[in-house]
């Protein structure tokens, strides 16, 4: 293509300068060949300017080469035309002229092509000659009657492909349905009868509202003239239904292209977000071709075609598999406000976001919900006393079951000790004492900055997603410090956040979360990496959880690393659990759901899942 456009760009100038050529050596030389040629360029030369009257008068059928050439020029929206004459012969009476054309079309676009115009004498002269006309001479492949036509070809739309390959968004049509209100004398009684067949017809789950609001939409519709948009049915909307609509009167459906959904019902909020970042981005380039059309505008051949660009498969972080095994789990207590985040350690890519239907009434609770974390908060407490007070996995701790520490006094859950033992098993028995007491001896700031280590505190900015971690006190206060080595006072955190903790164990730093990598996300401070010392020690104390502690419902699940955790709150207390299996980091909350052994139980259901139908998980 750019070889034609500069050999385009050359036609002009070469032209004139065979022309230039041509006066000089017949005024030095010998007479220019009798051929026509002058008349030839001269219609070519009024084709290009757009003067089509000039052009049609060359030739021997004036009336039917303007109608034609009008029609091309408007066809092909031509901004100009540029010609390179060949060669010419000619026999006295008539000549034959190969010519290579160059049409300037719309965005830089080129049509280069080779046709042959002849020519007629008719009386003696340069001048006598006249262009025989016929759409052919025009482009060979042009019949009477057709003429060449500009259209576009739009590219495919890429489809969106999960972090484990399925589809989750496909090129496809959809069906809008349009009403003229020009056509119609009332039209809260059109969208009415519009809204009856659809929402008969097409009947949503129990507790969701109709598909379509007539009393709003016909609110909407009143004022003003001309079309107006009703609903856009899905491309799983029955033939029927379409037909009925189509049967009323001012009511036309159009089919349109759009992304569609495999699975309808899947993960809807999430894909609406991931919808709308796919619409921003890159939609491929578009093509286009050369056709010859005929006076009705139906297209009878194509002269030239340029391929659209169609671009990649975009990927978005959600696991298709991950998210149902989630939402299976969830629903399982579906009395409740409960919820799981899954992330994926080494990417950040966020695999799953489930919840039940209380939980989203109140909104994106696994997102941007702040609770206070309970005892899954010990992870961060454990490795600021790794870190700060040179504790490690074997290192001996007290859990008596009450403790004054400062000002405070803490109580283990139903008052259990065991005196001094390893931080390993105070942490498997989830000893509020022994880790209010490594908080009490931090350095005002120290907890804060930790949990900023683990992502808590963090700001981050996911294209397609609104989210928050959670904060911590900074510690000054000698009670909110002790509180917060167990996840209560101030601290608070989102189920979100404490995924993030956990895969920050997982991984070795906190990875920056995405919904759709390619979009990117904006963080508030660079993640730093653990010290492997203190990565060791918390996956053995993360383990130890698992093997001997209070998760051990969830041993027969493989590797898993966790923390269990119980917030109280007024009224009750939240149910919690964290951690990591392979390439998964999860955290599980059910709001006011008691014990933190509810909450094992769905994440033990959640495992399950993906372990039942989908290989291991996080792949």
């Amino acid at each position: 293509m750019e070889h034609n456009a500069r050999r385009s760009k050359a036609f002009r100038s070469l032209s004139a300068l065979v022309l230039t050529g041509l006066v000089m050596s017949s005024a030095a030389c010998t007479p220019r060949p009798d051929t026509g040629q002058s008349v030839l360029e001269d219609f070519l030369a009024a084709v290009g300017r757009g003067d089509i009257a000039a052009a049609s008068a060359l030739t021997d059928y004036p009336q039917a080469a303007k109608k034609d050439l009008g029609a091309a020029t408007e066809g092909l929206q031509a901004a100009g035309l540029s010609f390179d004459v060949g060669e010419i012969s000619a026999d006295g009476t008539q000549s034959s002229a190969d010519v290579a054309m160059n049409w300037a079309l719309p965005n830089e676009r080129h049509w280069v092509y080779d046709t042959t115009f002849t020519l007629t004498k008719t009386e003696s002269g340069d001048k006598g000659w006249t262009l025989r006309w016929s759409p052919a001479s025009l482009h060979p492949q042009l019949g009477r009657n057709q003429h060449p036509e500009l259209r576009s070809i739009p590219a495919p739309r890429p489809s969106v492909v999960g972090s484990d390959g399925a589809a989750l968004l496909e090129p496809g049509t959809v069906h809008r349905v349009i009403v003229d209100r020009d056509a119609i004398s009332n039209v809260q009684s059109v969208v009415n009868r519009v809204a009856t067949i659809v929402n008969n017809e097409m009947p949503q789950p129990e507790g969701q509202p109709p598909l379509l609001d007539a009393r709003a939409v016909g609110e909407q519709a009143a004022d003003g003239k001309g079309n107006f948009s009703v609903i856009i049915l899905p491309a799983s909307a029955p033939d029927r239904v379409k037909e009925a609509l189509a049967a009323i009167e001012g009511v036309t459906v159009n089919d349109e292209a759009a992304m569609v959904r495999p699975d309808p019902g899947f993960a809807p909020d999430l894909m609406s977000r991931v919808e709308r970042l796919v619409d921003e981005g890159d939609m491929g380039q578009d093509g286009w071709n050369i056709v010859a059309a005929n006076n009705d505008g139906a297209t009878v051949g194509t002269l030239y075609e340029m391929e659209p660009k169609v671009a990649p498969a975009i990927q978005a972080s959600i696991s298709k598999k991950v998210q149902d095994a989630a939402q299976k789990a969830v629903d399982t207590r579906s009395d409740a406000e409960a919820m799981i985040v899954a992330l994926q350690p080494s990417t950040g890519k966020i695999l799953a976001v489930a919840q039940t239907e209380k939980a989203d009434e109140k909104g994106d609770l696994a997102l941007m919900g702040q609770f206070p974390p309970g005892s899954t908060y010990k992870i961060v407490t454990a490795a600021a006393g790794i870190q700060n007070q040179g504790l490690n996995s074997g290192s001996t701790v007290p859990c008596p079951g009450s403790m004054e520490i400062g000002p405070r006094i803490v109580t283990n859950y139903n008052g259990s000790g065991v005196g001094d033992t390893s931080l390993s098993d105070a942490f498997a028995r989830s000893c509020n004492t022994t880790f209010g007491n490594i908080a009490h001896q931090l350095e005002p700031g120290k907890f804060k900055a930790e949990s900023q280590q683990f992502g808590i505190g963090i700001n981050y900015h996911i294209a397609g997603l609104d989210t928050i971690t959670g904060s911590v006190s900074d510690g000054r206060d000698e009670v909110e410090r002790i509180d917060a080595g167990y996840g209560q006072g101030n601290d608070l955190a989102s189920p979100f956040g404490m995924a993030l903790v956990s895969a920050t164990v997982a991984t070795g730093r906190t990875p920056t979360p995405s919904l759709v990598p390619t979009a990117g996300t904006w963080q508030s401070a660079a993640s730093k990496p653990i010290a492997p010392e203190v990565l060791e020690n918390l996956r053995t104390l993360m383990r130890s959880v698992v093997t001997s502690g209070t998760g051990t419902a969830i041993a027969g699940r493989g590797e898993v690393y966790a923390k269990t955790g119980e917030a109280e709150v007024n009224g009750g207390s939240h149910a919690w659990f964290t951690g990591y299996r392979d390439d998964l980091a999860f955290a599980t909350l059910i709001v006011k759901g008691g014990g933190s052994e509810h909450a094992v139980a769905v994440t033990d259901r959640f495992f399950a899942n993906l372990d039942e139908g989908a290989g291991a998980a996080g792949e």
